[in-house]
């Protein structure tokens, strides 16, 4: 069953004895990783360990670069 965000920041804040506010930091900077490689244009895919690859449909990428180039 997957855990929302909140239980995973739950669960290793208790398991490492950490600070809630700590734990939801690390794991968020993940996610800014993720947007900032994507968002550079190139849409390269990134693989993070347990959370999976993140990649974007070679079809939404032809939407995307359709709109900002006839913008």
């Amino acid at each position: 069953m997957a855990k929302s965000k909140k239980e995973i920041i739950q669960t290793l804040a208790t398991k490492y004895n950490l600070p809630l506010e700590k734990v939801e930091k690390i794991v968020n900077s993940q996610f800014k990783y993720v947007t900032k490689i994507m968002s550079n244009g190139k849409f390269d895919s990134v693989r993070l360990p347990y959370f999976g690859r993140f990649y974007s449909k070679k079809e939404r990428r032809d939407i995307i670069n359709g709109i900002t180039r006839d913008s």
